[in-house]
């Protein structure tokens, strides 16, 4: 890969991580403690990460349990739960809190399939934007660097074959994770 062209590379691939770290918060009727990831709770003041006050545990298919470090924290591990958006309501014995996902009906599984594709063609969508910037820089080197329209012809097939690869990719991690959520 010639140099001009990692950092397309590098930022196809940063476009493939952040469609998957989506589709980690997508959850497909099995308990995932992922969904929890952009999970804030004010820890005297400070938004921490849910993982960092408390221990996650999936003792069931279908249940997360939280254990806070520090049995002061429920109510706001509660409260930060309610205010996000993984529309679970959390039950708590004043020890841990235990989040209970119901079963995915079959509706609810094809809309969130169809969330899984818009989101896949969004991300194709970055994919070929990265590829026009790329191209347009490939045609500045042209006026300003002494290389060739051979060379710069060889960097746009390159060019084009790691937008087909990483488009190629999100295709797979589309059908991923449809059928995932498809699996009853």
């Amino acid at each position: 890969m010639d140099s001009r062209l990692e950092q397309f590379e590098v930022k196809m691939g940063k476009t493939k991580d952040n469609l998957s770290s989506e589709y980690a918060g997508i959850r497909a009727g099995r308990a995932n403690p992922h969904i929890l990831d952009k999970i804030k709770v004010d820890y005297y003041g400070t938004p921490t990460p849910l993982q960092q006050v408390g221990n996650l545990s999936v003792p069931e298919a279908r249940m997360i349990v939280i254990q806070p470090w520090d049995k002061s924290m429920i109510k706001e591990i509660e409260k930060a739960i309610n205010m996000s958006d993984i529309g679970i309501n959390p039950t708590n014995d004043g020890t841990c809190i235990r989040l209970v996902f119901p079963e995915l009906t079959e509706d609810r599984r094809k809309e969130l399939v169809k969330d899984v594709k818009k989101k896949g063609e969004a991300a194709k969508v970055a994919i070929r934007n990265i590829r026009r910037d790329g191209n347009d820089s490939l045609k500045k080197l042209s006026k300003t660097d002494d290389i060739s329209e051979d060379q710069i012809k060889d960097l746009e097939d390159q060019l084009q074959k790691l937008t087909d690869k990483s488009i190629k990719d999100i295709d797979k991690l589309i059908e991923e994770k449809s059928a995932e959520i498809m699996t009853v």
